[in-house]
């Protein structure tokens, strides 16, 4: 019982991507050493606001400065596009969700080097939930069984794995014991959400963040039905088979990031609240691991 959704406000962030492209989506910097010239930088498509692209092309240009060549910032069209590409060496680094990554690790030698650092300067994590609206005629989590549920994409950790994980922790089958939706972006999922498209759907801590930051966010239209235990921050990672020197060098610069000279407001309207990207570990990633282990999912079928 599997659909897409397609909001119009996705459709207008994918054409406005592909006329930022069309302009030039190239952090420019002087003649250097990259191998192929420059840094081909991937970022899965969590979020569909106006924000989400110019914020990266702000990301690109600070990795430009630092590493003497030009970044191309390059959005998925779905998670697993962003696999794909690396997998298909299309990509040098990129940044997933954690499931992805896991999936990224295992079939295109994807080496995570870095995340968002929070407040204290330590690895950022968030939460995902499952809500509903109040007059939903939902009131416990057992509730959604039969009802419209929006996933934001199948490779979502926050979107797709830890609410399967929880609908299943009730006795709901996540993808046939509900009407399940792919929205696309946590944000097109919350955007189904908040104009009643669906009964109950995922939505994470960084879309309430970014949602409270817009505007358009007041607790009182949501019903929380249930919350997950912390999940480790969007994983920065490097292809594996990179020249080794290069690859250092290029860990060091994600390790160290400082993305203080990008104002405030805009970083928060990802829901992200830290200065900076900090090192991260494989290891982080072994519950999410768990996770999969306990659904049953096959990894390899999600990267076909």
């Amino acid at each position: 019982m599997r659909k897409r959704l397609h909001p119009a406000g996705f459709a207008k962030a994918v054409y406005g991507l592909a006329a930022l492209m069309a302009m030039g989506g190239t952090a420019l910097a002087a003649p250097n050493d990259c191998p192929g010239g420059k840094l081909r930088y991937g970022v899965v498509p969590y979020d569909a606001s106006a924000a989400f692209v110019p914020l990266y092309h702000q990301i690109g240009s600070l990795i430009s400065a630092r590493l003497g060549c030009p970044v191309d910032i390059e959005i998925g069209t779905s998670y697993t596009a962003t696999i794909e590409a690396m997998r298909a060496g299309k990509l040098d680094a990129a940044e997933f969700g954690p499931l992805g990554y896991v999936l990224a690790h295992q079939i295109a030698d994807a080496e995570v080097v870095a995340t968002y650092a929070n407040a204290q300067g330590k690895p950022d994590s968030y939460t995902a939930s499952i809500v509903t609206w109040p007059d939903s005629g939902i009131t416990t989590l057992k509730g959604v069984a039969g009802h419209s549920f929006a996933y934001s994409d199948p490779a979502s950790t926050s979107g797709h794995l830890f609410p399967a994980y929880g609908l299943k922790s009730v006795g709901i089958d996540p993808d046939h014991g509900v009407v399940a939706i792919y929205a696309g972006s946590h944000t097109a999922s919350f955007e189904a959400l908040r104009h009643h498209k669906v009964e109950a759907g995922e939505i994470n801590s960084s879309e309430i963040g970014s949602a409270q930051t817009a505007g358009i966010w007041d607790p009182k239209d949501y019903v929380t039905l249930w919350t997950s235990a912390p999940i480790p921050q969007d994983p920065i990672a490097v292809r594996g088979n990179l020249p080794p020197a290069y690859k250092a060098r290029l860990t060091a610069i994600l390790q160290t990031l400082d993305l203080s000279g990008i104002p405030a407001a805009e970083v928060k309207l990802t829901g992200l609240y830290g200065k900076g990207y900090v090192a991260q570990t494989d290891q982080a990633f072994n519950g999410i691991r768990s996770l999969v282990s306990v659904l049953h999912l096959d990894l390899a079928k999600m990267g076909s």
